[in-house]
């Protein structure tokens, strides 16, 4: 095997975990995840990426108080979330939207299955372990940019590992909660969660896969 078949095999097998098997990840395991993350590239080499791991009972700490939170505080990102998706992008969403809910069985307009399955990302989808992702806020969009890098890479590294993950913005939306539970400085942006293990084969929610759009969709080709 190529190094990028290898590299394509880690992209191309790795998908949005949303139901976990309790075992938890090795912290040797967690190590090289976190090793090789880290060699992405960033503007002039800031490295802005910061990340809060847990295990075992912090996990389950986290989990439960992070659950109670989103039950009854309205969403308070740190990073301004999209003002809309138009047109493809909307596509897409919805479309993601509609397999994970014909998987599970929820029938369109059914409100409260929707908001219970939504509200599983506050329970980190059964997850042993949760990354909490953040950025100085002083490097603004740039370092959040460079911080999106590093949880592909983690995502990657864990993917080619046999770890599964699902970086979450859910868990951003409760940023103050997340900011004070972890005692995340107040010049720090929490931009995301990654919940990772091992993945649940037999949950219906980890059957389906979504498409991805085609070179020419996304490749503008100048030749002269």
């Amino acid at each position: 095997m190529t190094a990028y078949d290898a590299v394509f095999d880690s992209l191309t097998g790795r998908f949005s975990c949303r139901a976990f098997l309790p075992s938890p990840v090795p912290k040797d395991t967690i190590d090289q995840i976190l090793r090789a993350a880290r060699h992405v590239p960033s503007w002039c080499n800031a490295q802005p990426w910061q990340v809060v791991v847990t295990t075992g009972a912090a996990t389950d700490r986290f989990r439960d108080a992070l659950y109670k939170s989103a039950s009854g505080t309205p969403p308070t990102p740190d990073l301004p979330w999209p003002e809309s998706y138009p047109g493809v992008y909307g596509q897409r969403r919805r479309a993601c939207g509609f397999q994970l809910y014909d998987a599970v069985g929820i029938t369109k307009g059914d409100r409260p299955a929707t908001t219970a399955q939504m509200m599983e990302n506050y329970r980190l989808f059964g997850a042993p372990h949760v990354a909490i992702v953040t950025s100085p806020r002083v490097l603004g969009a740039y370092g959040a940019m460079d911080t999106g890098g590093f949880v592909t890479a983690f995502c990657l590294a864990a993917q080619s590992l046999g770890i599964a993950t699902i970086p979450q913005a859910a868990v951003a939306a409760q940023a103050p909660f997340v900011r004070d539970h972890f005692d995340i400085p107040d010049d720090r942006m929490v931009l995301c969660a990654i919940s990772f293990g091992y993945a649940d084969p037999d949950h219906p929610a980890n059957t389906f896969r979504t498409d991805r759009a085609e070179v020419d969709d996304i490749t503008d080709w100048r030749d002269t």
